[in-house]
């Protein structure tokens, strides 16, 4: 009981404070990265947009903490990033400020809740134009009608577009066979334009995306970033989710989500917390146990994903946590584990 008030208590305090922070400005944006520098291209085509609309806005860098990146994604039931927020209430992400942006919509919005737009000449509003003016003159930062035009072709020429240094096949340098082994092992369809063969493309790119290094990746057209980015998506799971989002790969069923979780590693830990901090007892005796039997195992925090917490008691027909699989198998809870300890037959068991 003192463990569950804890652990509600600490929801309640990271409530608290999500509330504050998605007030704390009238427009405030949840993004990767600060808006002098966008880490992904999502970001930074929401602030080109915001500083284009001549909005006033706060900014939060989810990069920097988890607690705020995790909690947000329940908080707005809102898996992914970047997220905008109008007097407390979510706007959406990209795709939903894009096409309100376009439509006149995100104006109206903005001008019915009460927020100052700077006029056209104003300061705020000198840079903006030069910030969006690859979208509007491309001969103003170098580029002409037809290499924009042809530059465009090339990242809406496949739904996943990668610029690399060499061929998925042969990779030219180490961030590049980075991306192609992540797009790989996601087992997503991707095209590539090796940029050493083009110096036209690999110089142009830089200026249409304002995106000075490779390889870059983009999603439908839009830049999603570089190595950096995209390995902090895939171990975030954020990369599956936005392709998913995009319509680029068939969103999984959540029996399909627990199997691969399941079968993520020979011996695999469902619990509260993670083996560092686990955020129950029971948890931590499993933990122990298997530590202490010299067993190498993969873990998952249940309290980070109510989709899972609650699936799995159904998929294993087992009420509790945490739970212990072997090779995809239910092993048990905890008096399981630690009888299977006392007995000595731990490690034999799993290790057959």
């Amino acid at each position: 009981m003192a463990r569950q008030n804890g652990s509600s208590a600490a929801e309640s305090t990271l409530k608290k404070r999500l509330e504050q922070l998605v007030n704390s400005h009238p427009v405030i944006l949840f993004m990767k990265g600060n808006p002098e520098e966008p880490r992904c291209g999502f970001s930074r085509r929401v602030v080109d947009i915001l500083k284009q609309e001549g909005v006033e806005f706060g900014s939060f860098d989810i990069l920097t903490d988890n607690e705020v990146r995790e909690g947000l994604k329940k908080f707005s039931n809102w898996p992914t990033f970047p997220q905008l927020y109008c007097k407390g209430e979510l706007l959406g992400g990209c795709d939903i400020v894009i096409a309100m942006h376009e439509s006149g919509e995100l104006k109206d919005v903005l001008k019915e809740h009460n927020i100052p737009l700077r006029q056209q000449g104003s300061k705020i509003e000198e840079p903006v134009m030069s910030e969006s003016a690859n979208e509007q003159s491309p001969e103003a930062i170098g580029l002409t009608e037809a290499q924009k035009a042809r530059l465009e072709s090339l990242t809406n020429s496949n739904p996943v577009m990668i610029f690399i240094k060499g061929s998925p096949e042969e990779p030219k340098c180490g961030f590049s066979g980075k991306v192609v082994h992540i797009l790989k092992q996601e087992k997503i369809p991707f095209s590539s334009f090796d940029i050493l063969s083009d110096d036209e493309v690999r110089q142009g790119l830089k200026v249409l995306s304002n995106w000075p290094s490779y390889p870059q990746v983009y999603i439908k057209g839009e830049l999603v970033g570089g190595s950096d980015i995209v390995m902090e998506m895939h171990k975030s799971g954020e990369l599956k989710k936005v392709l998913t989002e995009k319509g680029i790969i068939r969103r999984e069923s959540l029996e399909d989500r627990l199997e691969a979780l399941i079968s993520s590693s020979p011996v695999m830990l469902f619990m509260k917390g993670n083996p560092d901090n686990p955020r129950c007892g029971f948890s931590s005796k499993v933990v122990n146990a298997l530590k202490g039997a010299g067993i190498s195992f993969g873990s998952f925090d249940i309290l980070s994903d109510e989709e899972v917490r609650q699936g799995l008691k159904t998929y294993s027909n087992w009420p509790t946590f945490p739970q212990l699989y072997y090779k995809s198998e239910l092993m048990g809870g905890c008096d399981i584990v630690l009888e299977l300890e006392k007995s000595g037959e731990l490690k034999a068991t799993l290790s057959e």
